[in-house]
């Protein structure tokens, strides 16, 4: 059943985030607009679109949710391999997304205060690069 789950949530999240997806669920939206006048703009005519809506939604963030998991779990593993193949990589940063919020926080200022953030001219080129300066 999960790898069935995890094949659906792969195609699905993969054709929702393509114009055709779009296409359609425009076209579904103005069908919907155009039969209003034949429905006579019913509660019921109203009620089609809200369930159909919502049930879309509802079902698509588990299968997005899904798909993203993954994706962050094989982004997590290949920077990990990076990290481990670098002979002055810190290996003992493998792994760390499983550490609570608060310690990435702390990790991440350490790292920031150890390469310098406190310099005001240390990101000066980058701010030339991207525009901002």
């Amino acid at each position: 059943m999960g790898r069935l789950f995890e094949r659906l949530a792969q195609l699905v999240a993969g054709w929702a985030g393509r114009p055709p997806a779009f296409g359609i669920a425009f076209a579904v939206i103005i069908g919907w607009g155009v039969s209003g006048p034949v429905f006579g703009w019913s509660d019921t005519w109203q009620l089609v679109i809200n369930t159909g809506t919502t049930i879309v939604t509802f079902l698509m963030v588990f299968l997005i949710q899904n798909a993203q998991n993954r994706d962050a779990a094989a982004i997590q593993a290949k920077l990990d391999e990076v990290i481990r193949a670098l002979d002055k990589g810190r290996n003992e940063f493998i792994g760390i997304e499983h550490l609570g919020e608060r310690e990435l926080i702390a990790i991440r200022d350490r790292l920031e205060r150890e390469f310098g953030r406190d310099d005001p001219n240390l990101h000066l080129g980058i701010g030339r690069v991207i525009g901002r300066r």
